[in-house]
């Protein structure tokens, strides 16, 4: 074979591969263009982040700031990582309510203005008694959640129009089961409307007050617990004495801000033959938002059936 020869196949078959990668870098740029970027989410707690995935599906980035169910949510320290994962955000999920103060600074100190911010206590509507503290727990309070995922549906709609038909079913969907919790909670406030409740922290009270029971817990009692404070001898022999004197039908418990005094209250009522129902602030690992308020009201209905 002679040297002209063999420059002419050398060059043949570096312009075919030229031509094979040129083509493969545009169909890859091709692709590219064809997937659009998911929308990036940022939920405060990871119960508001699984109801933003249930409608976002695989068309949204999910991060979910505190999800560590042995976490007080009410003492939370964010960290750097959080604070980079909200300054790209398009969408923000906060509670609020003073319950997740921190997602605001972060968004502040980041300078991310652009993002939707979805204010859960704010779209309810819930404001504090007359007198009393607003509960700023609204995830316990299912029409309130279906108002939420309303507004993460237009959120999403806004920052990725084309997706938008698919959010909208999505959230019909969610919304579509959370009507069966709301006919449990009906039909015990039917079976048991008007007892009486002893709670450790006001958490679930959305869900017991929309199943008609009545909390009989000294309100310095569950206050004192969910600010970490000491409850006074007086204030806890008046709250222990809901159980030896069977004023209450069951006792919901935080299990997530446990502690002597609250312990007090649970040995109180397993003492005096009064269920326990259990409750945390966040979902429980492996579960969703669904099966965990579904677990949560089942359990309330069986404890006051016993």
């Amino acid at each position: 074979m002679s040297l002209s020869t063999s420059r002419r196949l050398a060059l043949l078959t570096s312009a075919s591969l030229a031509l094979l990668a040129g083509c493969g870098s545009s169909t890859d740029s091709a692709d590219a263009k064809s997937a659009p970027a998911r929308v990036a989410v940022v939920a405060s707690t990871n119960v508001w982040g699984d109801i933003a995935r249930r409608i976002g599906g695989d068309r949204i980035d999910v991060t979910s700031v505190i999800g560590d169910p042995d976490q007080d949510p009410h003492s939370y320290e964010a960290d750097p990582q959080n604070q980079l994962a909200l300054s790209k955000a398009k969408v923000v999920v906060e509670n609020g309510g003073g319950y997740d103060d921190f997602v605001d600074r972060m968004l502040k100190s980041g300078h991310n203005d652009s993002a939707e911010v979805i204010n859960a206590v704010e779209v309810s509507g819930r404001t504090a008694p007359e007198g009393g503290e607003l509960n700023e727990h609204v995830w316990y309070d299912f029409p309130t959640v279906a108002k939420v995922a309303d507004r993460i549906s237009a959120a999403l709609a806004k920052a990725d129009p084309g997706d938008a038909g698919a959010f909208g079913k999505n959230a019909a969907a969610f919304k579509a089961k959370l009507v069966p919790l709301e006919a449990k909670e009906a039909r015990i406030k039917k079976a048991h409307g008007g007892a009486g409740v002893a709670i450790t922290e006001p958490v679930p009270l959305y869900m017991t007050e929309a199943s008609g029971l009545v909390n009989r817990t000294p309100a310095q009692f569950s206050e004192a617990i969910e600010e970490g404070d000491d409850v006074s001898p007086r204030v806890l022999r008046e709250s222990l004495a809901l159980f030896s004197g069977k004023r209450v039908k069951v006792l919901v418990y935080n299990e997530q801000t446990s502690g002597p005094q609250t312990e007090k209250a649970e040995a109180a009522a397993k003492a005096a033959g009064i269920p326990v129902v259990p409750v945390t602030e966040t979902l429980p690992k492996g579960k969703d938002y669904l099966g965990w308020m579904t677990g949560n009201v089942d359990a309330l209905a069986s404890a006051l059936s016993q």
